[in-house]
């Protein structure tokens, strides 16, 4: 499900490159604390590169947010070899193939389900769960049984029943970063907070 492996629809500016249009796996640190989880790798983004979140304008805002706040080696994510190492942070997303039109269908979702909810047990030191947009946020809560569910809105915790935190973030989209409804210092408190249920200071050290 997802744009075909065989015919990737590419962008002018790529289109003497081999895209990856495969689906894409996460990536970060194993032993992470955080578990950040988007949406769907972007077409001429995850899907032309192979990394999540990397070769695209969400991916620009997100690495340079985790950057200043201490999960990042680098402020920019251009290709899988382009030396970014993250500490302390997993990035992960629900659906793992470029959808048409950047719309996930519930086919997709449901197909994909599983492979997420194994990535996340492979996480066991993950304490806070930051979910960017609505879509991750209904998927998490799915599988982390969240009932009821609270409203959906940037900043909104969820404490779970495991002791760990679900927090939200309005997504790094092109749509949100450009008009303001996504701020970066609005992503960087986010960030921030995401250090405190884990037994860190805000700044990024032991606390």
């Amino acid at each position: 499900v997802g744009i075909s492996p065989d015919k990737p629809e590419k962008r002018a500016a790529f289109r003497d490159e081999d895209y990856w249009a495969r689906p894409v796996p996460g990536f970060g640190d194993p032993g992470a604390h955080l578990a950040i989880v988007g949406l769907a790798p972007a077409a001429h983004g995850a899907n032309r590169t192979g990394r999540i979140f990397t070769g695209d304008r969400s991916g620009d805002v997100l690495y340079a947010s985790l950057h200043r706040t201490g999960y990042a080696s680098q402020p920019t994510a251009t290709s899988r070899d382009d030396g970014l190492r993250l500490t302390g942070a997993w990035i992960t997303c629900p659906v793992r193939c470029a959808p048409p039109g950047n719309a996930p269908t519930p086919a997709e979702r449901d197909t994909c389900r599983p492979f997420l909810e194994r990535e996340l047990a492979l996480l066991p030191d993950v304490r806070v769960l930051l979910v960017l947009g609505g879509f991750g946020y209904q998927v998490l809560c799915g599988i982390l049984g969240v009932r009821p569910r609270p409203k959906f809105g940037h900043g909104v915790e969820v404490p779970l029943p495991d002791g760990r935190t679900l927090l939200c973030s309005y997504h790094v989209s092109q749509q949100n970063t450009f008009t303001g409804r996504l701020t970066p210092d609005m992503l960087d408190t986010v960030l921030r907070r995401a250090r405190t249920p884990a037994g860190e200071a805000p700044g990024g050290g032991a606390g």
